[in-house]
C-alpha cells in the first residue's frame, strides 16, 4: 500500500516538486519558474502585502474606538468614602467602565489617508510587476546566453571533428611517404587547439546554467538544459524608437507606479492642510464602581446604583501651532515638486532604454546580416581549401588558417544571431508583447 501511495505521488507530482530536467526548458517555463521563486519577486511582495494591511488600517479609521477598563484602588488614611465625603481608615474600590469614541470630522483627512493607502497599495503593485519584467529580462538574457554558448560548443565539436579526420588522413599519407611528420606534428597541435577550445566551450555552457539556475533559485541544476528556437531569427521591421515609447509609456509599471505616487502626494498635501481645521470628536460610555468600605450594600446592589452612562461632543480648534502646520503644507508640496522630478527622470529613462534597445536591435541586425554572409563565404572557402589540399595543391598551414577563419565566422554569426533575436525580443517586450523565443 506504502509503495502505490508513492508511485501515485510521483505520478501527480509537478515539476515544481521534482525539478525534472529530462526535457530542456522553454523561456516561458524560466520565466514562470523565476517568478513564482525568484527571491527579488518575493520581497516585493512582502511590500505590495504591507501596503495592503496599511490601506485596511486606513478604513476601519471611520469606526469607533472601543475600549474597556477595570481598576482597584487601596485609600490609607483620610480618603473619599463611597458616601462621597472624606473620612478616616482603609477603603478599596472597584471601578468599571466601557467608553467609545468616534472622530466625526478631522478637516476630511481620514478620507485623503484611506485615497494614500490606496495609490500606495496600487504603486507598490506596479513596482512588483517592475520587479517581474526586470526579472523577465534577466531570464531572457541568461537564456539567450545559453543558446550562444551552446553554439560556440557546437562549433567547437565540428572543428574537433574536422582535426581529428585531418589527423588520421595524414598519419595514413605518413604510412604512405605522401605526408611528413612535421605536417602530422602540426595537425596534432591543431586538434589539442580545438579541444582545449571544445573544454572552454563545455565550461562556458555550464557557467551560463549556473546564471540561470541562480536566476530561477534551483537547488539543483544538474542536467538542466534549454529548448533551442524552432526556427532562425528573421529580419523585422522595427518601429521608430518615438512610436516604441508612445506605446510604452502608458504600460510600463515603472511609469505607472510613480505616476500613483504623484497622486499619493496630492492626498499628502490634503492631510497636511487638514490640520487647520477642526476636529469634532463623539464619546460615550458608561462606568459604575464598588466600595468595600460600604457593608450596608452588597456587590450587585453597589453595581446597580453606582452605574452611570455619558455622551458628548469634544471640538478642538487649531488657533496657533507655532506655524508647524503651514511648514507641513509647505513640505508637503516640495514632496509633491519632487516627484513630479520622479516621473519626468522615469519618462526620461525609459525613453532612454527604448533608445537603446532599438539602436541595439538595429546594429545587431545589421550584424547578423553580415556575419552570416561572412559565415557562407568562410564555409565555400574552407570547402575550397580542403578540396585543394586533400589533391596537394595547398599547404597544411593555408588550410589551417581557412579553417581558423571559418571558426571566427561561424562563432561571430552565432553571436550575431542570438544578440538580434534578444534585441527584438525585448523591443516588442518594450510594447507590450510578452519575451518568446
Amino acid at each position: 500500500m506504502k509503495t502505490l501511495l508513492i508511485a501515485l505521488a510521483l505520478t501527480q507530482a509537478t515539476p515544481d516538486s521534482l525539478h525534472d530536467f529530462s526535457q530542456p526548458w522553454t523561456l516561458r517555463q524560466c520565466t514562470e519558474w523565476a517568478l513564482e521563486h525568484n527571491l527579488s519577486v518575493a520581497a516585493q511582495q512582502c511590500v505590495a502585502q504591507t501596503q495592503e494591511v496599511n490601506q485596511n488600517t486606513a478604513r476601519m479609521a471611520w469606526l469607533p474606538g472601543v475600549s474597556a477598563s477595570v481598576g482597584e484602588n487601596l485609600n490609607f488614611g483620610r480618603g473619599l468614602g463611597s458616601n462621597n465625603t472624606y473620612e478616616y481608615g482603609n477603603t478599596a474600590s472597584t471601578s468599571f467602565s466601557l467608553g467609545a469614541s468616534m472622530t466625526l470630522f478631522d478637516g476630511l483627512a481620514t478620507p485623503a489617508r484611506m485615497e494614500l493607502a490606496r495609490l500606495n497599495l496600487e504603486a507598490a503593485t506596479k513596482e512588483l510587476e517592475k520587479v517581474r519584467d526586470d526579472v523577465s529580462i534577466s531570464v531572457a538574457k541568461a537564456y539567450v546566453q545559453i543558446l550562444y554558448s551552446q553554439q560556440i560548443l557546437d562549433v567547437a565539436r565540428e572543428q574537433v571533428s574536422i582535426d581529428s579526420l585531418q589527423l588520421e588522413r595524414l598519419q595514413g599519407m605518413l604510412q604512405n611517404g605522401k605526408a611528413s611528420a612535421a605536417e602530422v606534428s602540426q595537425q596534432r597541435s591543431s586538434l589539442a587547439q580545438s579541444q582545449l577550445a571544445l573544454v572552454q566551450a563545455r565550461n562556458n555552457v555550464r557557467s551560463a546554467v549556473l546564471d540561470m539556475a541562480q536566476l530561477l533559485e534551483l537547488p539543483q541544476w544538474d542536467g538542466f538544459s534549454v529548448q533551442q528556437p524552432a526556427s532562425a531569427p528573421e529580419a523585422v521591421a522595427l518601429p521608430s524608437p518615438d512610436d516604441i515609447y508612445a506605446e510604452a509609456v502608458g504600460l510600463r509599471p515603472s511609469i505607472q507606479a510613480e505616476e500613483l505616487r504623484l497622486e499619493g502626494m496630492d492626498q499628502s498635501v490634503r492631510i497636511a492642510k487638514a490640520q487647520y481645521y477642526p476636529t469634532l470628536t463623539l464619546s460615550g460610555g458608561l462606568g459604575t464602581n464598588y466600595y468595600s468600605s460600604f457593608a450596608l450594600q452588597g456587590f450587585g446592589v453597589q453595581l446597580g446604583n453606582n452605574f452611570s452612562q455619558y455622551v458628548g461632543l469634544s471640538l478642538n480648534i487649531p488657533i496657533f501651532s507655532r506655524f508647524g502646520v503651514r511648514n507641513q503644507v509647505k513640505v508637503a508640496k516640495i514632496n509633491r515638486s519632487q516627484q513630479e522630478l520622479h516621473v519626468q527622470q522615469a519618462k526620461n529613462a525609459l525613453y532612454r532604454e527604448i533608445v537603446q534597445a532599438w539602436n541595439g536591435a538595429e546594429a545587431a541586425g545589421a550584424k547578423w546580416q553580415s556575419a552570416r554572409e561572412a559565415e557562407a563565404a568562410a564555409r565555400d572557402a574552407f570547402e575550397l581549401q580542403q578540396a585543394k589540399y586533400e589533391n596537394g595543391k595547398a599547404t597544411l598551414t593555408e588550410f589551417n588558417e581557412t579553417r581558423s577563419r571559418m571558426v571566427k565566422a561561424q562563432s561571430d554569426a552565432a553571436q550575431a544571431s542570438c544578440e538580434y533575436l534578444f534585441q527584438t525580443r525585448l523591443v516588442d517586450f518594450y510594447r507590450g508583447r510578452a519575451l518568446e523565443m
